[in-house]
């Protein structure tokens, strides 16, 4: 098997007619490129250049081998290349935690632009709540995901190791069942607290966010049911259980579309988050989803 470099030499001679120019543009001296024609005929058996006043020519035998010499050096050439790519292709799986539905946190368009920026990256979804999010992201569990925190909150202070980045802003109302308007007339929490809640479990977003505004009154909701999901925290409003909380886009469309009351005067400031652990931040597949969040929400 012949090496490149001496393959090289033949192709480059054969295209210069001459081994001073081939010299030049192989970046060899004459002697070099000498030695190496002269190896490869005696290994080779043939004769592949004769002399001439102009330089070098090919023989019949010479003529024969080029194309074959020219296609392996062109393999070679698109092997290397592939090589490096593979440099900087991002391979391996991302997994990252979903909250709430995929339409709120945008999920289609970020899967959809981290496929176009990484193809040969695996996702897997896992959906849950806030803080399970978060404890699956501690755990290294998860590598990324979508958190829920009051504005400026993030993943709070006991939480140093992770980093986050605000991707919008929005309310979280209460909402209440058909025809219990009068029932919840006031919206002073002290009252509304009383009312028979539908409540959730404390690493739920809606847990820390009304205990936020229930705990300085030294008040708890009268909670009658907990659930986990927001689709059946709505069903359980709808059906006469209890109040709720819902995002601003869900109050309104079940207020217009099922009759459902929406306390006036009262709402919780959220935030949608993107949370990561920060120690992770230069990984290539947290840095992509970085970098692709940025495109879906804009910077924060």
């Amino acid at each position: 098997m012949h090496d490149l470099p001496t393959l090289r030499a033949f192709v480059t001679v054969a295209h210069e007619g001459s081994v001073s120019r081939a010299a030049e543009r192989l970046h060899l001296t004459q002697p070099a490129v000498s030695l190496k024609l002269k190896q490869l005929q005696e290994a080779l058996g043939l004769t592949l250049f004769r002399r001439r006043p102009q330089g070098l020519a090919l023989t019949a035998d010479g003529h024969a081998l080029l194309p074959a010499a020219e296609r392996a050096l062109a393999a070679m050439a698109a092997f290397e290349q592939s090589a490096r790519a593979l440099h900087g292709t991002l391979r391996g799986r991302l997994r990252i935690g979903t909250i709430v539905d995929p339409e709120f946190i945008r999920l289609g368009a970020f899967l959809h632009r981290l496929v176009e920026r990484a193809p040969q990256l695996e996702t897997e979804l896992q959906h849950g709540m806030s803080g399970s999010v978060l404890e699956w992201i501690r755990r290294d569990e998860l590598d990324v995901g979508f958190f829920l925190a009051p504005p400026g909150e993030g993943p709070g202070p006991d939480a140093a190791d992770i980093g986050h980045r605000e991707l919008t802003h929005f309310h979280y109302h209460v909402v209440a069942p058909p025809g219990w308007g009068s029932r919840v007339a006031s919206s002073d929490w002290k009252s509304l607290a009383a009312q028979p809640w539908i409540v959730t479990p404390t690493l739920s977003a809606h847990h820390r966010l009304l205990r936020g505004a229930l705990d300085p009154l030294g008040v708890t909701p009268h909670g009658v049911a907990q659930v986990d999901q927001e689709a059946c925290m709505l069903d359980l409003v709808r059906a006469g259980v209890g109040l709720s909380l819902a995002r601003d886009a869900l109050a309104m469309a079940e207020r217009q579309e099922r009759g459902l009351v929406v306390v006036e005067g009262v709402r919780l400031p959220c935030a949608l988050c993107f949370i990561w652990r920060r120690e992770r931040s230069e990984e290539p597949a947290v840095a992509a989803a970085l970098e692709v969040l940025s495109s879906v929400w804009g910077e924060s």
